[in-house]
């Protein structure tokens, strides 16, 4: 009786282990068939200013106004307070932004997405995203309410990058054989990378909407599995210096890192003049950055880019 109980027990473990191997081999391998894409990881640069200097009058013009930015906000009613931060500071200076609820919310204006699943908010709103605005904007950025993104940095990033190609940007981190980009420091997609994600959406196989794996991925990493089956990866976004733009922790932090490797170098070795997010940010904080970045200036210095990004004509932003 111990003998086939004690079998009978190796038979759920070695079951389960299989059941395990089999799971994850079925959501990681990408591709067609038995073939699977190979692809080397990128680290995408922004132009630095000679590029830039380089162009002529017109096309500086040209390519301000072609960089179209349409932003997502995932909340939650418990999210209010950042919300509202949110919604008051850098969110105007989106061409356009939308917040897309887990709820309706009474408070304030949203796209009720009617669950509580991140992953099931993050491919509705990538749904909606795309049969609303296709034609409408070319790039596309998903941020959390914790995030504080300065949108005109995130537009000379950008500057020279084709819509037409899939894109996939952030800050990116490796799990395993996958390489996904953080969503704690907002998401960006391309034009290209949104439709191809719109049509993975409806397979069921590839992307599905609870997933079919033991334990539940974060919906970041889901996104960057759905990605990969279209030939779309993550690729790390630098600056011209080989900087990480897209931060997913706060300046506080940041520079508290840099205070104990860098002490000699505090400023340089925390974060790039480029950055163009922060993230896990109070409320308060963001009004704080909000001053920081768009209203101290000293005076009598002049400022003299070559581009100069327009907000929306109906904005209030600073």
């Amino acid at each position: 009786m111990i003998s086939e109980s004690s079998s009978f027990v190796k038979g759920v473990v070695l079951g389960g282990a299989f059941c395990v191997v089999v799971t994850l081999l079925g959501h990681i391998k990408v591709g067609h068939g038995t073939k699977a894409h190979h692809h080397e990881h990128h680290h995408i640069q922004a132009p630095n200013k000679e590029e830039v200097l380089n162009l002529s009058e017109g096309e500086r013009v040209e390519l301000s106004k072609s960089i179209r930015i349409y932003c997502i906000i995932l909340v939650k009613p418990k999210d209010l307070g950042h919300w509202a931060a949110v919604k008051e500071t850098w969110s105007k200076h989106c061409d356009k932004v939308e917040f897309y609820s887990s709820e309706n919310v009474k408070v304030f204006e949203s796209v009720a997405l009617n669950t509580n699943d991140m992953w099931v908010m993050m491919r509705k709103a990538y749904k909606i995203t795309y049969e609303r605005y296709k034609d409408e904007f070319n790039w596309f950025f998903l941020a959390y309410p914790t995030t504080f993104a300065i949108i005109e940095n995130l537009k000379y990033f950008l500057l020279k990058k084709d819509p037409s190609q899939p894109f996939y940007i952030g800050h990116t981190v490796k799990s395993g054989v996958l390489e996904y980009v953080d969503g704690e420091g907002g998401i960006v997609l391309s034009i290209e990378s949104l439709r191809r994600l719109s049509r993975v959406l409806e397979d069921s196989d590839k992307c599905p909407e609870q997933g079919g794996m033991i334990w539940k991925l974060a919906e970041d990493k889901q996104l960057a599995i759905c990605l990969k089956y279209t030939g779309v990866f993550a690729e790390n976004a630098e600056d011209s210096e080989g900087k990480d733009v897209f931060n997913t922790k706060s300046v506080g932090a940041l520079i508290k890192e840099a205070m104990s490797t860098h002490p000699q170098q505090v400023v340089d070795g925390c974060c790039s003049d480029m950055a163009i997010t922060f993230s896990g940010l109070a409320p308060n904080h963001m009004h704080v950055m909000m001053y920081g970045v768009y209203r101290l200036r000293p005076y009598g210095h002049t400022y003299n880019d070559a581009l100069v990004f327009l907000p929306p004509a109906d904005s209030d932003n600073d």
